[in-house]
């Protein structure tokens, strides 16, 4: 028999982002006793506040600053994977603004494409939330990235993610993956059935939200 779930949204927060319903059918990540199947890719703290995935993962292009980390936490209603750098901020700083990063609450650490083994070693001696190591190629050395203490892997191949999973999921039969899901339902579910566990979603901007607002203003008045 099908399960029926109520559900209330009230009226002043209808107007949040809803993720793809299709990211529930993933298996999901239980971290601490919390099952994590969806996560956003933001740092606007205003989306964070409003919207319905099961964890933010905040990852930015700059050199990782703990103010940031530390604003998006305090707002995040739900666990925050912290960018902790790997590519221009690597060495003893990445592992510092990995333990920094835990003492503030983070639920685990990402770390860029580019970081070395050595990296993922001495931040995993330090920390004990995740570690996950970003993935963008099926030529990445998976296994020295778990022996170096990886936890997870957060594949981001963009159009390919799923022939990266589907492939990494060949060889490592119980690595947990979580994985770039792209924008419409069907290459989420692709990313999915590839094998992920876990989906990272790219809500709308907040431009582009206010835009789609502002047009129906303007429709009704």
């Amino acid at each position: 028999m099908p399960k029926n779930t109520p559900s209330y949204t009230g009226t002043l927060r209808s107007h949040s982002v809803t993720l793809p319903q299709c990211i529930s059918e993933c298996s999901g990540i239980r971290i601490f006793g919390r099952r994590i199947k969806s996560l956003a890719f933001s740092t606007d703290v205003a989306i964070v506040k409003n919207i319905n995935a099961d964890a933010i993962i905040a990852v930015y292009p700059f050199t990782p600053q703990p103010v940031i980390s530390q604003a998006i936490i305090n707002v995040s209603d739900v666990p925050v994977f912290v960018g902790v750098g790997g590519g221009i901020t690597t060495g003893a700083r990445a592992v510092r603004l990995a333990i920094q990063a835990e003492h503030q609450g983070a639920y685990g650490v990402v770390l860029n494409a580019p970081t070395a083994n050595e990296v993922i070693h001495q931040i995993k001696e330090e920390v004990d939330i995740p570690v996950v190591i970003t993935v963008v190629s099926e030529h990445t050395d998976v296994r020295a990235r778990i022996e170096a203490g990886a936890d997870f892997l957060n594949v981001s191949g963009a159009a390919r993610t799923p022939e990266i999973v589907a492939h990494i999921r060949r060889q490592f039969p119980e690595v947990p993956i979580i994985a770039t899901g792209g924008p419409t339902e069907e290459s989420i579910l692709a990313t999915i059935r590839a094998g992920a566990n876990a989906v990272t979603y790219t809500p709308p901007s907040n431009g582009e939200l206010f835009a789609q607002l502002m047009e129906k203003y303007r429709e009704t008045h």
